[in-house]
């Protein structure tokens, strides 16, 4: 089961051991990742995961780790974990043995992956569904699902129709310069696939100064919950169904407030303010033009 909210490890670099430390242990249940040296540190992550096993009594079945192949034009020429002169089904399968290893661990069992993530479409849809393919062939053992990033709706069509296995999240940024993807979300919802947003709350200032954010952030600081804005619009974006998102703080007072304020919202939601929440998220769907 996808957790509705996943600790996002880019930028992280050497600090990512420690903070996926502090993130499970806060009570995040999912962990997102990438083969791709320039922006996540795969094995510091794998580290992490592996200490919380270790010392927090957490299970690896409890656990939901994603980590995501990065073509040649995402990586960084220096240091790639992979051969770029081979060719791309021989770079997958590097790629794949790669994050096996750094993402296995002491109690664990056989390594897999829950979810293997294209990172992008590459330069042409031949291309990308020859990766799919090569994707498809660990599925259900090593990988148990599939998943695709920075896409657009014909790419993904195109994946849904072609391919044996369709992705099971689609994992995009949710900010204005994409009207929030509302029709390629649309099309997920249609076809069960999960839609993970990111920059949710830095590709947003619009919106956590929106009065409906606002208002929302109000009620919530009377109900005590701290960093209110960013709780209230994280509820509303998941509230839009079949969406969940990735949050990468490195403040571990964050991490554990986050997900306590998302617990409580979830709680009054169902009670005191069913009729608030019900009109909060009708103005929320007006501002993003969701239908």
């Amino acid at each position: 089961m996808i957790p509705r909210i996943i600790y996002g490890t880019a930028w992280k670099k050497d600090q990512s051991s420690k903070l996926v430390h502090q993130a499970l242990k806060a009570g995040f249940r999912g962990v997102d990742t990438a083969a791709q040296p320039r922006h996540y540190n795969e094995a510091l992550v794998g580290d992490g995961i592996g200490k919380s096993v270790s010392n927090e009594g957490i299970r690896r079945e409890d656990l939901y780790i994603q980590t995501k192949f990065t073509s040649i034009s995402g990586q960084d020429p220096k240091n790639m974990p992979y051969d770029s002169s081979q060719p791309l089904e021989k770079q997958i399968h590097t790629s794949i043995a790669s994050s096996l290893k750094n993402l296995s661990f002491q109690g664990s069992g056989e390594p897999y992956i829950d979810c293997l993530v294209l990172h992008s479409p590459l330069r042409t849809i031949e291309e990308t569904l020859q990766a799919w393919k090569v994707f498809e062939s660990y599925v259900p053992t090593k990988i148990r699902t599939l998943g695709i990033s920075n896409t657009t709706l014909d790419v993904l069509q195109d994946i849904c129709t072609e391919m044996t296995i369709k992705p099971s999240v689609v994992q995009n940024r949710f900010y204005p310069a994409t009207k929030w993807d509302v029709p390629l979300r649309s099309f997920c919802r249609e076809e069960g696939i999960v839609f993970q947003t990111f920059w949710t709350l830095t590709g947003n200032p619009g919106l956590l100064k929106s009065n409906v954010v606002k208002e929302m952030a109000e009620a919530l600081k009377s109900a005590g919950i701290a960093d209110e804005k960013a709780v209230a619009l994280y509820s509303l974006v998941l509230g839009l169904e079949g969406t969940s998102v990735l949050n990468g703080t490195t403040n571990a007072e964050r991490m554990a407030g986050d997900l306590a304020g998302l617990r409580t919202v979830g709680t009054l939601i169902e009670g005191d303010w069913k009729e608030k929440w019900e009109g909060w998220l009708e103005e929320f769907k007006d501002i993003i033009d969701e239908l």
